[in-house]
């Protein structure tokens, strides 16, 4: 599958899917379009080659949430239709990440704020440089906190209390703050995101994609089960993986004290070969919450 954004870069190889933010000038604020194909992106990408994703930004910044002159300012021109047409693309693109069944890490190089910081939210992993600073900004401009989806996803990364200071008060936190309440998964050396957000993207791509996207719908599916009900969808999620060609490979590899060869994966493919298309994601029976 060719997938060519105007208003990104993106580079798929050996089974990584690399999107990188390129307005440095602007500290890769969004605009209308790069809503628009990011989100058409992390769909598209359903259908493509990559078996993890990394979501990074030029320059200083990862995201700085919407352009103030692309967006903001237009804002103030539409009616309550309009904006509710707006705030629904925008929680598009949190959903588009959140549903692709693919791992994605965010190389959060610099600051996140407004979108940014959601969009780092919505990502399955967070490394962030020793520079980064997030901030869930929005009530700083007279906005809730509740937007694109943050009062969803902030309380299951770091707990309510934490989740409801960061969205009443809007201040920005640092990188080593943001390890501490379990908002970044790693905190390394200013320049060294992308590379470690890269190393975990490799390893994820030669592991077992099929369980992969089981563990990722699992993950979101058992966040409103009862206990009971989350035992019995992971007991269908795992019968499907044991009935998987990977599980046998991996039994094999183990015997012949060799590296499993998963299915799909670019990097155990034939040198000049098409990388093999991504297994089939038929999930477990229990519906997606």
């Amino acid at each position: 599958m060719t997938l060519t954004p105007r208003s990104f870069q993106l580079e798929v190889s050996r089974g990584v899917a690399e999107i990188t933010l390129s307005r440095p000038d602007r500290l890769n604020a969004l605009t209308f379009e790069i809503y628009g194909e990011l989100t058409a992106t992390f769909r598209s990408l359903e259908r493509s080659a990559a078996r993890a994703v990394v979501l990074t930004g030029e320059g200083r910044g990862f995201c700085s949430g919407g352009d103030v002159e692309g967006i903001i300012a237009e804002l103030f021109a539409r009616d309550a239709r309009g904006l509710l047409e707006f705030t629904r693309v925008t929680g598009a693109l949190i959903q588009s990440i959140c549903e692709l069944r693919r791992p994605v890490i965010a190389a959060v190089n610099g600051v996140a704020v407004g979108a940014g910081a959601v969009i780092a939210a919505a990502c399955d992993l967070r490394i962030a440089a020793a520079s980064a600073r997030f901030g869930f900004i929005f009530p700083k401009v007279g906005l809730s906190g509740a937007d694109m989806g943050a009062s969803y996803l902030l309380p299951r990364i770091v707990g309510h209390g934490r989740a409801a200071e960061l969205l009443f008060f809007g201040d920005l936190v640092g990188a080593d703050e943001a390890l501490r309440i379990g908002l970044v998964n790693r905190v390394v050396p200013d320049g060294d995101a992308l590379p470690v957000a890269r190393e975990w993207a490799e390893r994820l791509a030669r592991g077992p994609a099929f369980a992969h996207a089981i563990t990722k719908q699992m993950l979101e599916s058992e966040r409103t089960m009862s206990l009971a009900a989350a035992i019995e969808a992971e007991a269908q999620a795992q019968a499907l993986c044991m009935a998987h060609p990977d599980f046998r490979e991996a039994y094999e590899a183990n015997k012949a004290k060799r590296p499993p060869r998963f299915e799909g994966d670019a990097a155990a493919a034939p040198e000049g070969a098409d990388a093999a298309p991504t297994p089939r994601s038929t999930g477990p029976a229990t519906p997606r919450a």
